[in-house]
């Protein structure tokens, strides 16, 4: 069983996958609290499902994706089975995780989107930098950005520990804190190998809930 916030359909606003239709499952549950989170909703509450309630779920929305978020999915140790089951049902599933959780046990089909958390975060100190030695080309790394100071530390955890390398890279700005501007233009003129992305459903639907 694992506790489930909730389920929906949407556009997927973030990642390489932005702008497609996915199936959000939001687990229940978050070991931090990053001072920008805008999912603190999910920290309590929702239902409790087994894998076949969920999967039965998901099917119903007759969606190829399926993104497995929260909160913070890995913190309920039954994700790493669903995420195997979601898998095995056919799926492309993607996964959200903070950071601070181990990555290694994660099935190897699935596309891990690792974020990085920044001195702005509040959240730095409980990055796992093991979790880079398990990293695969289909995955990427994500740093939400609050400010400058951010940025540049971003930049130069990219440098000392060749993140680039190992897969694609995500720079965000925090909605309503950095402005999308000033963050294109940092990228373009230290020509940093990452792609700058904004959140597209916050664009579209603002900060609601279950979009």
């Amino acid at each position: 069983m694992l506790k489930v916030h909730e389920i929906f359909h949407s556009l997927q606003g973030e990642s390489s996958r932005v702008g497609l239709p996915t199936v959000f499952v939001r687990l229940t549950g978050c070991p931090l609290r990053c001072g920008y989170c805008d999912t603190a909703y999910a920290f309590q509450g929702g239902e409790n499902l087994s894998q076949e309630q969920i999967l039965e779920r998901v099917a119903g929305y007759g969606t190829t994706y399926v993104t497995v978020t929260g909160g913070e999915p890995l913190a309920q140790k039954e994700c790493l089975p669903l995420l195997q089951q979601l898998c095995d049902a056919g799926y492309d599933v993607s996964l959200e995780t903070g950071g601070a959780m181990d990555i290694s046990a994660v099935d190897p089909r699935v596309s891990v989107i690792l974020d990085i958390k920044t001195p702005g975060s509040g959240e730095a100190g409980k990055n796992l930098w093991s979790n880079l030695d398990h990293l695969k080309p289909k995955d990427e790394v994500k740093f939400v950005l609050c400010d400058r100071v951010d940025y540049d530390w971003a930049k130069q955890v990219l440098a000392e520990r060749a993140v680039a390398e190992k897969c694609p890279v995500l720079f965000s700005p925090v909605y309503s804190s950095l402005a999308p501007t000033d963050l294109a233009n940092w990228v373009v003129q230290d020509q940093l190998p990452v792609r700058m992305q904004v959140q597209l459903h916050k664009i579209l639907w603002g900060e609601t809930p279950g979009k």
